[in-house]
């Protein structure tokens, strides 16, 4: 039996301290999923865009493919009550930070954002695309080239501060950008005529198209703005609970259930025979 020393006694002392000292640490580092599942609930920081979110004004019922797979991954997963809250695009990083909610829906995986968040690996992918007028004759020999579209006397609404915002202003070099506070201005602009193109979101842009005929979708080559769509959790997420909602993305992408998901809302905004 070792003989124990003023030096041991110190040894084990230094040794004491250091395990007291890791104890907060590892009471803090809580696997982000179980405290959801500790309180029940799955907070979903929710931010309207069609169709990835979307939010009946009557009811206050949120539906959309991101929130779909928020409240599947909630129910079937983790086996908690999904919590839809609402805020702006704005709010969704800062209210991830703050705690406000447990996951941000449908946010871009952008450089700046990967500082501040965590990402998944995308449910769907984003890009921006052009909604024209077919009969505009300034474009009737135009193909899917971006020069087709960026020549002078050629008007680009964009909502102001999105990333089709930023998109736009980095690529476009003859067209003049008519900045809008939101989609609705946007496509009063190119409905009226006063603006010649719309450039926001695919989605987006994809599920007016389908609503009105006169209207045309373009895929610019080059592409602006590709990049995934995803769900963000806060930075300090734990390796395997990232892991796990990665998972249950892959598999819903490669089964082929999101596409199913993204045509259901699709199907319920055209239902209400109107853009969304």
């Amino acid at each position: 039996m070792a003989r124990l020393t003023s030096r041991n006694i110190g040894r084990l002392a230094g040794l004491g301290a250091a395990l007291w000292l890791m104890q907060p640490l590892a009471q803090a580092d809580t696997a982000h999923w179980q405290a959801v599942q500790q309180a029940g609930v799955l907070r979903c920081g929710a931010a309207v865009a069609a169709p990835y979110v979307m939010r009946d004004p009557a009811t206050g019922q949120y539906s959309g493919f991101f929130v779909d797979l928020c409240r599947d991954f909630a129910e079937q997963v983790l086996k908690v009550k999904a919590q839809f809250v609402d805020t702006s695009w704005d709010n969704q990083v800062a209210g991830l930070q703050s705690g406000k909610w447990d996951m941000a829906m449908a946010l871009n995986n952008t450089p700046e954002r990967a500082k501040a968040v965590a990402f998944s690996v995308p449910a769907t992918d984003y890009q921006i695309s052009l909604l024209v007028n077919r009969k505009n004759p300034k474009f009737s020999a135009a193909g899917n080239n971006l020069g087709d579209y960026d020549k002078p006397g050629v008007t680009i609404a964009v909502i102001s501060g999105t990333a089709a915002d930023k998109a736009v202003t980095a690529a476009v070099k003859n067209a003049t950008l008519m900045r809008l506070p939101g989609s609705d201005e946007t496509r009063m602009a190119l409905m009226s005529k006063r603006a010649d193109i719309l450039a926001d979101a695919n989605d987006t842009n994809h599920l007016f198209a389908m609503a009105n005929a006169w209207a045309n979708e373009v895929l610019p080559v080059p592409a602006l703005a590709k990049q995934g769509v995803s769900f963000a959790l806060p930075l300090q997420t734990p390796a395997d609970d990232m892991a796990e909602l990665d998972a249950y993305l892959t598999q819903q992408r490669e089964s082929g259930e999101i596409d199913k998901l993204v045509d259901k809302a699709s199907a319920q905004i055209l239902a209400g025979n109107k853009a969304p």
